[in-house]
């Protein structure tokens, strides 16, 4: 099977995500949490780019990652972050074999229609992800938490997390753009209201 080619511009916004083999929970849990941060920040440690957002779900893992001009590709990172987190499991494990089920879907957020919008809305969107498969009740409380680096200005993620260009221009202080960033929340909840 072939599949279309992928955006791997430089400089850009990515909205990444990748399905654990089988549709399997195998990040489910502590030890879940502990590869995904470990991974990202070797991965952090080895390469330049920004991370704007990163979430864990049971079975799979969202990350919006900018890359940077003449620095390493979204699909490079990707495959260092996917390959360090299958180790970590098969060696605590003691398993071989499939980690992951596909290769990584990714979109680039730059190319989306508003993308300043897309993206306030899918912060929301990624955050809100384990609440909708009930292992969280607020995106504030999720195991990575990472949407509290764009409402607390003294939150510290797990990991090394840059706000957005398009969060930044939303107003000239933090406190108004956290402000102006709930409204994003208020729409996506309503979208959601919909579906339950």
């Amino acid at each position: 099977m072939t599949y279309p080619l992928r955006n791997i511009a430089q400089g850009l916004t990515h909205h990444t995500y990748s399905r654990c083999h089988g549709k399997r929970n195998l990040l489910q849990g502590k030890y879940g949490k502990l590869y995904f941060i470990e991974a990202i920040t070797m991965c952090q440690e080895k390469y330049d780019f920004e991370l704007i957002a990163a979430e864990i779900v049971a079975n799979h893992i969202h990350l919006v990652i900018q890359t940077c001009e003449e620095k390493e590709t979204i699909s490079r990172i990707m495959q260092y972050i996917k390959a360090r987190i299958a180790e970590k499991y098969n060696k605590a494990m003691g398993t071989t074999g499939a980690f992951w089920n596909e290769r990584f879907g990714s979109s680039v957020i730059e190319e989306a229609d508003n993308p300043e919008e897309y993206l306030l809305w899918l912060l929301w969107y990624i955050g809100y992800n384990p609440v909708r498969k009930g292992l969280s009740r607020d995106p504030r409380k999720n195991d990575i938490g990472f949407i509290n680096c764009y409402l607390d200005k003294n939150f510290i993620a797990p990991f090394k997390i840059t706000l957005h260009y398009y969060f930044i221009k939303l107003a000239d202080t933090f406190e108004e753009r956290a402000q102006l960033f709930l409204f994003y929340e208020e729409a996506y909840r309503r979208r959601l209201a919909v579906y339950f």
